[in-house]
């Protein structure tokens, strides 16, 4: 697979014009413009490069996960260093918009590089981008039009500064957004955890707790088509707990049913229902029922 380095060889191989700043890079197209169009496909590529896109479509499908949703207005990407990019000719975007690219080291030494690993958006894939309002997108348009004013001035001390306060600003408007469109499809949010726990009864039903052991949650969000800190976002808006918190709750409630069997030792249920360690299963037990699988046992003792 193709790594890129820097900012240049990346936008190089997008067969976009080359940045005016060697780690950052803002193309623009708010007012009357359009953005230069990247090549049409690519193979599965890498780089070290953040990129935060709003996009339109014209034509073609995008599914949000599983479900199709109404792309006509904006549809705010955000991609991390070193996630895997790879896209076709099917999809065609309005040249409409804004993008912008800046290498992850042009934050370094800023207070911005530890506070953007906080931000959960910049894990997921991309069909669970941030669906903007129109009113949204104009807050997000006004922001990137100040950063884009700063970048195409002659730099100084100023500079980066400046662009680094307005990018921190537009990622915790785009927290805020995040939050309300959690909020906003609470449909979508019930559909997963339902999903989530007919994934792990099919896994169970299979016989692969037997030869595999406990699923990861990573494994869980791969068969959703959603990436795990989205799954895990998603349902500790909706739930209050998160993907590891539902996964812990269906084996203790497999516990529980198992437990009522006299012949089985703690032990034995504990490695029926993939735990290497009995002890951390009695533990894991303990803390979310408030007795020991001893205790619970004998509490239903006939």
């Amino acid at each position: 697979m193709q790594h890129f380095k820097t900012l240049s060889a990346y936008l190089d191989y997008l067969e976009l014009p080359r940045p005016e700043h060697p780690m950052l890079s803002v193309f623009s197209a708010v007012g009357e413009g359009f953005l230069p169009c990247p090549k049409a496909s690519s193979p599965p590529i890498t780089n070290d490069c953040y990129s935060i896109s709003l996009k339109k479509i014209v034509k073609g499908d995008l599914n949000y996960g599983r479900t199709r949703y109404d792309f006509t207005n904006g549809a705010l990407i955000f991609i991390a260093p070193r996630q895997v990019l790879q896209w076709d000719s099917s999809v065609v975007f309005e040249q409409k918009g804004f993008s912008i690219n800046f290498h992850e080291d042009f934050l370094k030494g800023t207070e911005l590089a530890h506070q953007v690993k906080k931000y959960g958006f910049f894990s997921y894939s991309a069909n669970e981008a941030l669906h903007l309002s129109p009113k949204e997108e104009k807050q997000m348009e006004a922001i990137v039009e100040s950063i884009d004013i700063e970048y195409h001035n002659n730099h100084d001390e100023f500079s980066k500064d400046i662009i680094i306060s307005q990018l921190s600003t537009l990622f915790k408007y785009a927290n805020r957004f995040y939050e309300r469109q959690f909020i906003n499809r609470k449909e979508l949010s019930n559909d997963l955890l339902e999903q989530f726990n007919q994934q792990l009864e099919d896994y169970f039903d299979s016989g692969q707790l037997q030869e595999s052991g406990i699923p990861s949650i990573e494994q869980i969000a791969n068969q959703l088509s959603v990436s795990q800190r989205y799954l895990s976002d998603t349902l500790k808006k909706e739930t209050g707990k998160t993907s590891t918190e539902h996964l812990q709750l269906y084996l203790i409630d497999e516990a529980k049913n198992i437990l009522l069997n006299p012949s089985k030792s703690v032990a034995e249920v504990a490695y029926e229902l993939g735990f290497e360690y009995p002890p951390y299963f009695s533990r894991l037990f303990k803390k979310k029922e408030g007795l020991s699988p001893t205790e619970y046992r004998e509490q239903y003792k006939i």
